[in-house]
């Protein structure tokens, strides 16, 4: 079920002229803007007062076979549609669908206040409207923006400073850190924490002092249990915008640009940068003391061993050019093939 009241409260119906402004779509050709929708759902389950959308043409079947009384999908896919679905026409479907959810799922509003429970340092400074939940402990000097959510069990160290509406989830800890407005720490997150930095001595390894900061900037994500290092001696540094998935790990001095995508189980050593726009896909490993060009985009369990230019695919493990590491994989295949024609 989408949108289960239990967990999601939702607003509605709106009439099909709100949610295409909410969208930034166009109505399509006689779609009546007075028609009430009561929420949203999947193609295969939406029913006449439910919208849908469509942004991958896999789907088309999905979309001929949908009961759904409106639908969000690009103009040239209008055609598809069944008679009688009202469309709002966007050539980026799935933006627009973000909008239209949010606008029946807002979040929730904040409950401003600190639990009995929690444990606030005297020194601790907190903007108007911040809620701390149970058992969260918030540690001298902290500064905490208007509007932000500390979670239950979650710490704000030590002169840690949060921007305005931000929300930190259950578990997650934050030392050694400044960010910016409107940064989210899904549940677990941890920030801040000392770098993986040792020298080896004659009687074994010597802890480095990991004297930086994690500096996060505005509409920063990260992921439930990802953790992010605090520099050395300069700063690891997340800029604004970038999302980070779950189970990320990023090194000391790291520094992502400006929208970077880090997707599940992968991890980022220490010294490297990544320009903006960069995409790492899941399970990817990238070694460091590297430079990762702007909007380059490292596949999935790719191992990068080397710089990686700008605007470049990598694949496999050491990572190679996309081209290069198909070719290589048909190469392969085909090996492979004629070693068995002659083994018969």
């Amino acid at each position: 079920m989408t949108g289960d009241p239990r967990f999601f409260p939702g607003a509605g119906p709106f009439p099909l002229a709100r949610l295409a402004e909410a969208a930034q779509a166009r109505l399509g050709e006689g779609a009546d803007p007075a028609r009430s929708i009561a929420g949203i759902a999947p193609l295969q389950a939406a029913g006449p007062d439910r919208i849908a959308f469509l942004d991958n043409r896999r789907y088309l079947p999905a979309l001929r076979q949908s009961r759904a009384g409106a639908c969000i999908l690009a103009p040239a896919l209008a055609a598809e549609a069944p008679p009688g679905t009202a469309l709002l026409l966007s050539e980026r479907p799935y933006l627009a669908w973000a909008r239209v959810a949010a606008l029946f799922h807002p979040p929730p509003p904040v409950r401003p206040g600190i639990h009995p429970s929690a444990t606030v340092a005297t020194e601790a400074i907190l903007g108007a409207g911040v809620a701390v939940g149970p058992g969260a402990i918030i540690g001298a000097r902290a500064v905490i923006g208007a509007g932000s959510v500390i979670g239950p069990l979650a710490v704000v160290g030590e002169g840690v400073v949060l921007g305005r509406d931000c929300r930190i989830g259950a578990g997650a800890v934050l030392s050694h850190c400044i960010a910016g407005d409107r940064v989210v720490l899904h549940p677990g997150a941890k920030v801040g924490q000392e770098g993986f930095g040792f020298a080896e001595g004659p009687g074994g390894f010597v802890t480095v002092p990991q004297l930086g900061r994690v500096l996060i900037g505005d509409d920063v994500e990260i992921g439930a249990n990802s953790t992010i290092d605090r520099g050395s001696a300069a700063d690891t540094v997340v800029a604004s915008g970038t999302r980070m998935d779950n189970l990320v790990q990023i090194g000391h001095n790291v520094r992502l640009g400006r929208c970077c995508v880090v997707v599940a189980q992968s991890g980022i050593s220490g010294s490297t940068t990544l320009g903006d726009g960069v995409v790492v896909a899941a399970q990817a490993g990238v070694t460091g003391h590297l430079r990762i060009g702007r909007q380059a985009r490292i596949g999935a369990q790719a191992g990068v061993m080397e710089d990686v230019p700008a605007r470049t695919d990598v694949l496999g493990s050491p990572a190679r050019p996309a081209r290069e590491f198909w070719r290589a994989v048909a190469t392969l295949y085909r090996a492979a093939r004629e070693g068995r024609r002659r083994a018969e």
